[in-house]
């Protein structure tokens, strides 16, 4: 196992690097230009020479090629330092790591709610096969696969204030400061964005129950006497985990990405919100860091998938 996780950790060395240069390219050929909007953006005003212009490029770096921006870029990164939002001016980060914490919390509550809703439901549903309860769980998925995150939201939004009269709190608080407040803003995005991850992650469990229910380790299980809650939990449920924990992994890893919409309908200030202002403000380092975030988080939730695969199921070797 180990040298199967060594070979792994050697294979992000290349794949880090690929993103990188990706984002760099991309980036050089997209339109836009941070000087342009900090010198007649929101926040500027009067007349712009073209003089003004290239004052502030020479300042900011961007006058310089772009395998000469990259490779000092590279070379921060290598070294733990992410260079600086241009729009802001302050060290990206640190304004990274405080918005990845907001969104890991996000990310933490609704994969909990959808995985504690979805898997009683679809061991339910695959026990009940075709049955009053069956379709019901498998109408209730049905609707979560469908329905998009952000309109829920607005829905939740709409009869909460309109047929209760109260709103989410529009002001973030800090977990360790105030937890009472934060948790009545991190509930709702979590619950919203937990559903529709609890529909497909039920739908999963159903259909791997059902293939495992009727392997004949699950008969032999039957005719020993084992009562059914035993058979289901020791025998069924341990090896349909499989299929669920990929997709559980892969629900996780892109909340982790930043959950845009439902971060900006609820006024969570996470690294969905500080992408946008990114792209907002054309603050390429900022978009570069997040999505180069995005990518390391990515691959070390495949990593731990893996590993987890031979703690599960110990037919599964790493050689």
């Amino acid at each position: 196992m180990y040298q199967y996780l060594f070979r792994r950790l050697l294979l992000f060395v290349p794949t880090m690097l690929l993103a990188t240069i990706m984002v760099f390219a991309l980036f050089s050929i997209v339109p836009g230009d941070a000087a342009v909007f900090l010198l007649t953006g929101e926040d500027a005003g009067g007349r712009v020479t073209n003089d003004d212009f290239e004052r502030l490029r020479s300042d900011l770096g961007l006058d310089r090629p772009v395998y000469i921006q990259y490779a000092d870029w590279l070379w921060g990164v290598v070294q733990g330092d992410l260079g600086n939002s241009l729009y802001y001016g302050s060290p990206f980060g640190l304004e990274l790591l405080e918005r990845f914490a907001r969104t890991f919390e996000l990310a933490v509550l609704a994969i909990v709610m959808a995985f504690i809703a979805a898997v009683p439901l679809g061991i339910l549903s695959a026990m009940k096969q075709d049955s009053g309860v069956d379709y019901a769980s498998r109408v209730i998925a049905l609707l979560g696969i469908a329905m998009p995150t952000f309109w829920i939201g607005v829905l939740v939004i709409y009869g909460l204030t309109y047929g209760f009269n109260w709103g989410p709190p529009l002001v973030y608080a800090h977990l360790w400061e105030a937890p009472w407040e934060n948790l009545k803003l991190m509930l709702l995005p979590a619950a919203v964005v937990g559903f529709h991850d609890m529909a497909f992650t039920a739908r999963v469990t159903r259909s791997a129950m059902l293939e495992v229910m009727r392997e004949d380790y699950m008969r032999t299980a039957r005719s020993k006497g084992l009562r059914e809650w035993v058979v289901v939990s020791r025998h069924a449920l341990k090896n349909a985990l499989l299929p669920v924990i990929t997709v559980s992994g892969y629900q996780f890893g892109r909340l982790l990405g930043g959950v845009i919409i439902v971060e900006q309908i609820f006024v969570v200030p996470g690294v969905g919100t500080f992408l946008i202002d990114g792209i907002r403000h054309r603050d390429f380092p900022v978009i570069q860091g997040v999505i180069l975030m995005t990518a390391a988080v990515v691959l070390l939730l495949n990593l731990v998938i893996d590993m987890l695969y031979g703690i599960l199921d110990p037919r599964i070797r790493y050689s």
